[in-house]
């Protein structure tokens, strides 16, 4: 870490020099001392110190100075940095302007001219200041900020994108934080560019999107090659444990998905029922750690991308992008798995980001720390989301249609559900409508036959699932509900051009197979998607040996 910085300002050449030298003798072990000449300038180099993540811990500035004084510009740089030490040196004369300085800019001390010698007048006040600094200063976050309005959908979902990607990021709300209108100002953006987005390195994306964004933090999103042994399509489990044994088995493997690694169950905020972790572990490092492997192995992980469509050119199987590139492969597996079913009742589309979510995470549990939360669902995912909240308010309530938690979730889930005294199972209730002006504020509820409105900060819907197989269902045989058929449930094999049957995890076209929940007759759980992920490579290598 940088050390923190002393800023000193005086537009006289000689006194400037002395007080920088003085500082510079005494502070020069943990501080770095800066000297300007001027209060426009002090300004900027504040700005640029904040827009690099610089802590300045004590300013100094020489109350008589021609275009702006001492106390104007100590004004001005508390909301820089308001919990930096801020000094006046004065003559005599500008004694009355420093006590009123006391209160109007929290003036922390003033010195008087001259203030020889050092060791007595200057060194004893100033290191009360930065002890007085030191005792509550905590390390400035120094990674990715988004500035936006709190409530914003557009920097809701790029929050999103961060945290499922397990990058650190600071929320910055330009309606409380000074800081973020002084970032702004120094990006050259205003509050029609939002959101902002502020890298470690200071440069700043107006209204980016996920790829730029991505690109700027590094993340891989374009391919390396153009033909790939196997491509995967969708991060969730079955994909990351596809791509650990495929990738491990010699198969230059790549792996494409849309948001981040770990898919639907990365947002899960605690597996229970995940073999090998007796207390349970967090979808997100269960992702983490997959990706981390699969990526040891030699995979290629491309986030975010987008696939569009799939033609056929036989024996090969041609991945077209979003982008426009194309990839070829020899064997394709779709693990895209399944996405949570929208309701659609009035006021939730509008308020969703603002205190609507599908899914949870922990940064939407922590904006909402402390108010009525709602959970509508019966599932398990439902139930694992109850359990994780009660850690953020002191009720939560859950919605669900029917009288039996039994029918739908897990009796481990039901069991800590009972014995937890923050939640609150409402049955036979419904949820009717969601009101809000930038947030949501308020649920109107079917209880039992009767409407109740009640005030809520957060509703989290766990209502079903959709398969996200609309990409290749043109292509592939699929159920009624979207799912893919594979193996010995495909009922035509038109357009079929081996002379084997399919292998049992292999669709209506040869070469594609797919896995996980977006497979027709999947068990819908971790464990059982990971599994079917390690299990598809061996169908993979059987298609593979016969090209």
């Amino acid at each position: 870490m940088a050390k923190p910085v002393i800023l000193t300002v005086d537009d006289e050449p000689e006194v400037l020099a002395a007080v920088r030298r003085d500082l510079r003798s005494h502070y020069s072990d943990n501080f770095r001392v800066i000297g300007v000449a001027s209060g426009d300038e002090a300004l900027e180099v504040l700005a640029d110190l904040l827009a690099a993540d610089e802590e300045v811990a004590l300013l100094l500035a020489d109350q008589r100075m021609p275009k702006m004084t001492g106390v104007e510009l100590l004004r001005r740089a508390r909301d820089l940095y308001p919990k930096a030490r801020r000094a006046l040196l004065t003559a005599y004369a500008d004694s009355d302007a420093a006590i009123n300085a006391i209160n109007d800019v929290s003036l922390d001390y003033y010195i008087m001219k001259p203030w020889d010698p050092p060791g007595e007048k200057l060194f004893p006040v100033l290191d009360d200041l930065l002890d007085d600094w030191w005792a509550t200063y905590r390390p400035r976050f120094t990674g990715v900020k988004v500035i936006d309005h709190r409530w914003s959908g557009p920097g809701h979902d790029i929050k999103a994108f961060l945290a499922s990607n397990q990058v650190p990021y600071r929320s910055m709300d330009v309606a409380d934080d000074p800081e973020s209108l002084a970032l702004l100002e120094r990006a050259g953006a205003g509050l029609d560019d939002l959101p902002v987005i502020v890298l470690s390195d200071g440069t700043a994306l107006k209204k980016p999107d996920k790829i730029e964004l991505a690109q700027e933090l590094g993340l891989q999103t374009q391919a390396s090659e153009t033909a790939y042994d196997l491509v995967i399509v969708g991060g969730g489990p079955s994909g990351l444990a596809a791509a650990v044994y495929g990738s491990s088995e010699g198969l230059r493997t790549l792996l494409i998905e849309e948001s981040a690694p770990g898919g639907q169950a990365g947002q899960s905020s605690k597996i229970e029922n995940y073999l090998g972790f007796p207390q349970g572990v967090s979808g997100s490092d269960l992702a983490r750690r997959a990706a981390t492997q699969a990526t040891r192995f030699g995979t290629e992980i491309l986030v975010p991308a987008r696939v569009e469509s799939v033609t056929r050119s036989d024996p090969y199987r041609v991945i077209h992008l979003m982008d426009g590139s194309k990839i070829t492969c020899k064997a394709l597996l779709v693990t895209t798995g399944v996405s949570y079913r929208k309701l659609d009742k009035p006021g939730l589309s509008e308020l969703t980001g603002a205190g609507v979510y599908y899914g949870t995470s922990r940064f939407e549990a922590v904006n909402h720390q402390d108010e009525p939360m709602f959970v509508v669902g019966g599932g398990n995912s439902a139930g694992q989301a109850a359990m994780f909240l009660t850690a953020f308010t002191e009720m939560v309530r859950i919605v669900i249609r029917g009288s039996d938690l039994g029918k739908s979730m897990s009796r481990y889930l039901i069991d800590l559900i009972e014995a937890q005294d923050r939640i609150d199972v409402m049955y036979r209730t419904q949820l009717v409508e969601a009101r809000g002006e930038n947030r949501l504020e308020s649920l109107l509820l079917d209880i039992d036959g009767e409407e109740q409105r009640v005030p809520a900060g957060a509703v989290f819907i766990f209502i079903g699932q959709a398969p996200r197989s609309e990409w290749i269902s043109d292509l592939v045989e699929t159920d009624d509900r979207g799912f893919i058929l594979t193996g010995s449930d495909i009922t035509s094999l038109q357009g079929w051009t081996e002379e084997r049957d399919p292998l049992p995890m292999e669709t209506s076209v040869p070469g594609i197979f797919a896995a996980g929940d977006v497979r027709h007759g999947s068990t819908k759980r971790v464990a059982t998607s990971t599994g079917e992920g390690a299990t598809a490579i061996s169908f993979v290598h059987r298609h593979l040996a016969s090209l």
